[in-house]
C-alpha cells in the first residue's frame, strides 16, 4: 500500500519554523494540545521535532536566564532536541513507517527533495494494522 493514502498534507499541520520563537512554540503547542511538533527550515525542509520535553529541559537548565515572560527573546533553532524523530519518503514502503509509527507518534513525510509535505499518525497505521489482525482471526475461526 502507498503511504500518501494516510498522509495528512502541510497544510493541515500544526508546523514551525526554525525561526520560531520559544514562547510561539508553547503558545501553538497549548492552543492544539500537542506535546511535539514538526519543524521546518526557511527551504520548507524537515529539520526535527520539537517537544513539550525539549522546552521544559532547556527552560530548567537555562538557569532561570528563561522564563515565559522574556521567552520570545529565544528562537526554537537553539534549543537541542533529545530525540530524533525520522522522516520517511513518500515512496516508502509500509514496514518502514510501522517500524517508524513504533517509536513516533507521527511519522514526518518527505518529498524526494527533502521538503516537508506532511506527517502520518500513529493511529493510522494501528488501524490499518488492526485490519489485518482482525482478518486473520476472522479466518482462523471457523
Amino acid at each position: 500500500m502507498n503511504i500518501a493514502f494516510f498522509l495528512l498534507p502541510k497544510q493541515e499541520v500544526v508546523c514551525l519554523t526554525l525561526e520560531s520563537t520559544l514562547r510561539q512554540t508553547l503558545e501553538r503547542m497549548e492552543f492544539h494540545r500537542y506535546t511535539s511538533v514538526p519543524m521546518l527550515d526557511n527551504k520548507g525542509e524537515y529539520a526535527g521535532t520539537i517537544t513539550e520535553g525539549d522546552l521544559l529541559w532547556y527552560m530548567k537548565n537555562s538557569e532561570g536566564k528563561v522564563t515565559f515572560e522574556n521567552a520570545s527573546k529565544f528562537l526554537i533553532k537553539d534549543i537541542p532536541i533529545k530525540m530524533s524523530n525520522k522522516p520517511v519518503s513518500i515512496d516508502a514502503n509500509m514496514e518502514d513507517l510501522i517500524s517508524l509509527a513504533k517509536v513516533q507518534n507521527f511519522v514526518p513525510v518527505v518529498d524526494d527533495m527533502n521538503r516537508f509535505i506532511g506527517i502520518v499518525r500513529r493511529s493510522q497505521v494501528i488501524e490499518y494494522c488492526e485490519k489485518f489482525v482482525t482478518r486473520e482471526s476472522t479466518n482462523s475461526n471457523p
